[in-house]
Formats: structure tokens, sequence, C-alpha cells
């Protein structure tokens, strides 16, 4: 047992930095003693009880052999499950199917990939619960890639290819990324990813159809990143100061719509690299790509293969490598040595209700609209400081989310001796909220004041902020159409939402940003 036994790796923050460091000292080790000739029996699992399951449910090649090559280096059982012929092409349970599998090994890692955005997380936390429930051990689940959300295992391999090219030095990484930044997960990873440096610089290379999503490009701002952004390739090399290290991704016009696959070669042009572009680049330049490259329309091209610019040929075996060590380290036979910092997940505290002071005299008697309240609850500072409109939204939505259609009264007024505007709701027929309603309100206004009324006067006032997590109401879902949550895609998942930074909701399985306005259905 060591502190990655058992677990799964479905998104890069699965481990911790120092995590991902002992991940590329110990493939460091193990490619060079392998290059060598060197002995390396002790990175072998050797355990023929272990069944490692090969679950594609996307077509990929590179990603796919290199796994079955990695698992057959440990000499354990390798399953290459068919998906053409399988039960999921007559719609059955892709979880039941999982489940079925599992009964099949004593210890079972799964390698997955898919179009279904978070599907490797539900895994987890669905086969896991069952595995405690029949007392065996817990399956292990590695991301593969799943649709335009992460690739964990590509990230890692990327970034150990870029401490080989430093020369193992992670002070300082300046990268320019160039191509469909706006499907390509293997540059999505990179958010978290290329935290492994201490001071990273991020060029973003793309036209405005395949930008990199801007929750990613603020979530690399917060990490420290200093973000830079370009049309295309001939704009950020006229700046006079590219850098060194480029990672190119292809235009995956299949995901696209009809209008913009019009574009096709405008896009394309944009992101190509040229013959003409080659004495604008610094001395020690090195591409890299994560393979394979379009054959008709390659970002790279051809006649870049036999230069000194060419780092993806490289890159692509330390595929092979890096997922040696990953399935040794979950499986359990790497780890012992390992004394850095553990992934720790933050606890976030459920402190969405704070109680306000409450002044001494009588609830105000609004001049227009609304009539005082002798007992019951007065909804207060809906959507403060919005325009008129858009807090009369925001009332309409309260009221059909939350089910007030009872004897009530609403209105939008200005505050206190202020030009400013906030929306109020008057509930006289209710006196006290369930947890539940208080976390539903809390999620649907945060900023609003939740005041009780007895004998017209304010007893207890409460201030709602974002809770800290929103999940098991039937009024909410995610608004990534590829996300396992939603209903037409998979089984039974319940949506779930974490508060993140800006008063926005981040979805627990794809990870896609919402504003609290937008996890609701109304």
């Amino acid at each position: 047992m060591s502190a990655f036994t058992g677990r799964s790796l479905t998104v890069v923050e699965d481990f911790s930095i120092d995590e991902q460091v002992y991940l590329y000292e110990k493939t460091r080790e193990l490619k060079e003693r392998i290059r060598s000739g060197a002995d390396v029996s002790d990175f072998k699992i050797g355990d023929r009880s272990l069944g490692v399951y090969l679950v594609f449910l996307e077509d990929s090649t590179r990603t796919r052999e290199s796994f079955a090559n990695a698992a057959q280096f440990h000499e354990v059982r390798v399953n290459h499950f068919n998906t053409a012929t399988s039960s999921f092409n007559k719609n059955e349970s892709i979880t039941d199917t999982i489940k079925m599998l599992f009964g099949y090994s004593d210890k079972s890692l799964f390698v997955v990939r898919s179009r279904q955005e978070g599907l490797c997380r539900w895994l987890h936390d669905e086969l896991g619960a069952y595995a405690e429930r029949i007392s065996m051990p817990r399956p292990v689940f590695i991301n593969a890639g799943d649709g335009k959300h992460e690739h964990p295992t590509q990230e890692f391999l990327d970034e150990f290819s870029f401490l080989e090219q430093q020369n193992w030095n992670r002070d300082h990484l300046r990268i320019v990324l160039v191509g469909d930044l706006f499907h390509g997960r293997t540059v999505h990873s990179k958010v978290d990813g290329l935290k492994v440096f201490k001071n990273v610089e991020v060029d973003l290379v793309a036209p405005e159809e395949l930008a990199m999503p801007s929750y990613y490009v603020e979530r690399m701002k917060d990490n420290g990143f200093k973000v830079r952004e370009y049309p295309s390739i001939e704009e950020y090399l006229a700046t006079g100061d590219p850098a060194k290290i480029w990672y190119f991704t292809r235009p995956q016009l299949e995901r696209m719509g009809e209008e913009i696959r019009e574009k096709a070669a405008v896009l394309r042009n944009a992101i190509t690299f040229r013959k003409e572009y080659m004495g604008r680049l610094k001395e020690g330049t090195r591409f890299y790509h994560p393979l394979p490259r379009h054959r008709e329309y390659p970002t790279i091209p051809g006649f870049l293969d036999h230069t000194s610019l060419n780092a993806w040929d490289e890159q692509s075996t330390n595929g092979y490598f890096t997922r040696i060590v990953e399935i040794a380290l979950l499986a359990g036979k790497l780890g012992d040595g390992f004394t850095g910092s553990t992934r720790q997940w933050e606890e976030l505290p459920d402190d969405f209700i704070q109680e306000a002071p409450v002044g001494s005299g009588r609830k105000p008697e609004y001049k227009v609209g609304i009539k005082p309240v002798e007992r019951g609850i007065v909804i207060d500072h809906i959507g403060r400081g919005r325009d008129l409109k858009k807090i009369w939204d925001h009332i309409d939505k309260i009221r059909r989310i939350m089910g007030f259609d009872i004897r009530s009264s609403h209105g939008v007024y200005h505050t206190n001796d202020s030009a400013i505007f906030k929306g109020i709701i008057s509930l006289p027929d209710i006196i006290s909220f369930d947890e539940s309603q208080l976390k539903m309100l809390a999620a649907i206004a945060p900023g609003c004041t939740l005041n009780i009324i007895d004998d017209s006067r304010v007893q207890k006032k409460y201030r709602l902020r974002i809770p800290p997590k929103v999940y098991g109401f039937k009024e909410i879902s995610c608004k990534n159409e590829n996300c396992i949550s939603r209903p037409e895609l998979f089984e039974n998942v319940q949506p779930e939402f974490i508060r993140s930074k800006g008063n926005r909701f981040v979805c627990r399985y794809c990870d896609h940003s919402h504003s609290f306005h937008e996890i609701w259905d109304f």
C-alpha cells in the first residue's frame, strides 16, 4: 500500500504537484533503465489477478496502444473491450456493463475513453460504492480522454517531455499553444498540468472560432499564469518574441457546426506552420503535438519531420513510459518512497447562511406595492444593483423554482436613499424555510436577505451566500451538452455543482463553469 494505491486518475488535479513530480522522477528512471538495457523487474506488477480493461468508447490508436503495451509490460491480464460488438450498441447500461466486467477479476483497473465528459469520475464514485457493498477492492479508473474535457495521462506525458527539454528545471516555462483550443482536451488539461512549473507564461494562438474557452483562460490566470492571446501564427510571430516550446493541436472539424466548417480553409491557415516562418523562430525551438497529425492538413507539415524542431516523435514514445508508471502507482507497485504532499480536496465551509443584526424599528412600509407583513417572511435585496428587467426576471425565476404559488406580493424598489434597485418578495403565509429550501434560495438568489417577521417586527435576519454544493434538486442541470449528468446521454447521474470563484458553480463531473442563474432549468 502507498499513497497512490487504489486511487483513480480522472483529471490532472487528482495528483498533487508533489505526486506529479514523483511520477516524472520514476518515469525518468524507468526510461533510462529501459534505454540502457538495465533490469526493470522492480517496476513490474506481475500479478495475474489484476485485470486491466481497455474500454474505448471513442476511437483511438496512440492512447489505446500505448496503454495496451504499458499493461503488457506489467504481466497482468489485459482485456480489450470491443465496443463495436458490445451491448453498448443496444443502449444497455454502461454502468451495469462495467459492474459486470469488475466481477471478472479479483482486482480491476479500467482505462476509459469516451465522448461523454465526466464518465470516469462517475464510475469511480458509483463502482467504488458498489465495491464497498460487496466487500471487494475498489476498482481503479484512468481517464484516457473524455470529450473536450480532459486527458490527464496525455498531459503527464507532455509535461514529462517539457521537463526533458528543460533539463528537469521546473523554475519557469514559456509555451505557445496553437490550434483548436476550444475542443482540444489536451490543452484544457494544461490549465492545471502546467502548475508543475513555478512560473508559467502561456501564449494562445487560435482564431476566434477555435479560441480557448474563457473559463479556462480565467483559470489559467487564477493559477498565476501570464496569458497572451493571438488570432494566428503570423500575428504571433510578428511580435518578434515567440516562445521556444510550441504545442500544436489539430482543428477538430468533426465537432463543429456547418457554419464553422465552411471556414475550414481560413481556420487551418491561421494555425498551420509554413516554410516562410522558419527564420522567425528562436534557436532551440521545439515543436510538440499529441499525434497523430491530420494526413491531408497537418498543422505541423511533413517538411519539418527531419528538422531540429521535431520533438513530437520523442514525445510520443513517452506515453509508453509514463503510462507504465501510472498503472504501477495506482496498482500499488510503486509509491512506497514517496514523501511529498498528497492531493487534498478542499473542504468548503457550509457557511452560506449568516445571521445579521436586527434593527429596533418596525418593518418599513413600502410606499408602492408591498403591504407590510405582520407575520411571515420577506425576501429582500434580490438582484441588488442590476437593471430593472433583470431583477423582475430574477423574481419570476425565484417564484417558479421555489413554488411560491401562494398569497404573496413582490416588486422592485430603490434601496434606502439610493438610486440602486432591488427586488422584494413578501410571503405572509410562510413562517419558516427548511434547510433544503434555504439552500435552494441561496443558490438562486445569493446576496439576498431573509427576514423572519412576527408582530410586524423583524425577529431574525439572515444573509444568504452561494452554497458550497448544490445537488438533489430536480430543477438543476449542467448546460454542457456532453456532460454525463445530461439525462439524454447517461443513466441516472444526478447533477451536482461546487462553488467556485466569482459566485459561480462548477459541474462536479465535467468541470463546466456556470453562473448561479445558469444551473436552473427555468
